[in-house]
């Protein structure tokens, strides 16, 4: 059965986003469900509801689930397969319902429990959602996704402590699920472990086929901190060629300026202020490295200079609650 598995929210992860990956779950050794009497012919139906479901097909396996649910309205599976696809149309005050009217019925019904938590969390019920995953983990301890969502959850309440031993517990399971080594380098961070965050953040980018652009500025920031210029300068140059805009050659001129790279700063600041005009950070990124060059050529570069001068000017009309770049106008006469 196909399901939202993972949920990673911005709120947290520095603005990652909110991914939904579905997977088929195999479930192995679960404690049985209670007993819910299901006919061969409705088996039948429900099959191909899961079938159309996962095709995509979700109003004819709408019509499928409410059929069977019209015959037996015990039918924990129907429900199961409708709250489904109320969580992949993001309708979650829909899915609630469904949810919990099947875990009423069926209590170790591992897909119910675990769509539960997703619709709670969703709706932001975070106390009631990892009730939810814990019955679900209760039923599966190894399910990757429950791991992963409750710590999440518990992230979105603010305990990365309390995220911590299912956050790394996801990861003992399938170290090559990306959304759980994001969920940890997180959980990390906000434990203030920058290095064990930055290990789990290339991890999960090492698993993707494609690194989304949030993350690999997530491993950007860590290696600012770790004062890993070079690596810094090695990651934003791949970026700029996934997400080419003013904020990432900013960051890529910013970056070589502290490796002293001062053209190839000059060069990713000029670019930045293409993409975008009313960059300041970005002229200033450009007045910065005018006055060094006039600087380092004894003041005799009078074109830096004057370079300088204009772009610093621009920055200021643009954002004038800027004192260091006031201060830098007054003391070189700009």
């Amino acid at each position: 059965m196909q399901l939202t598995r993972f949920i990673i929210t911005g709120s947290f992860l520095l603005g990652i986003g909110c991914h939904a990956v579905s997977p088929t779950t195999q479930l192995d050794n679960v404690a049985p469900a209670s007993i819910v009497t299901i006919s061969q012919e409705e088996q039948v139906t429900i099959h191909a509801g899961q079938i159309a479901k996962d095709n995509g097909d979700y109003d004819e396996a709408m019509k499928m689930f409410k059929e069977v649910l019209q015959q037996n309205p015990v039918a924990t599976d129907a429900l199961v397969g409708i709250g489904d696809i109320c969580l992949i149309k993001k309708e979650w005050t829909k899915a609630e319902p469904v949810f919990a009217r099947a875990v009423k019925l069926e209590p170790r019904n591992f897909e119910a429990q675990f769509g539960h938590g997703v619709s709670l969390q969703m709706l932001k019920k975070y106390i009631d959602a990892v009730r939810a995953y814990h019955r679900a983990l209760t039923i599966n301890p190894e399910d990757v996704g429950a791991n992963t969502n409750i710590a999440t959850t518990y992230l979105q309440m603010g305990r990365p402590q309390s995220a911590l031993v299912f956050a790394e517990r996801a990861v003992e399971l399938d170290g090559a699920v990306a959304p759980a080594q994001i969920t940890l380098a997180a959980t990390y961070q906000l434990l203030q472990r920058p290095q064990d965050a930055l290990n789990a953040y290339i991890a999960a980018s090492e698993v993707m086929d494609d690194p989304s652009p949030q993350l690999m500025r997530n491993i950007i920031y860590l290696l600012t901190q770790e004062k890993r210029y070079q690596e810094v300068v090695n990651t934003t140059e791949q970026l700029v060629q996934l997400d080419p805009t003013t904020d990432t050659f900013e960051q890529l001129g910013w970056a070589e300026f502290r490796l002293g790279d001062y053209q190839s700063s000059l060069e990713a600041y000029r670019t930045a202020i293409d993409y975008d005009e009313q960059n300041w950070r970005a002229l200033n990124g450009v007045g910065v490295n005018e006055l060094n060059r006039w600087l380092l050529d004894e003041k005799a570069d009078i074109e830096s200079f004057q370079a300088a001068r204009i772009v610093f000017r621009k920055s200021l009309s643009i954002n004038p609650d800027q004192p260091r770049v006031i201060t830098l106008v007054l003391r070189y006469g700009l």
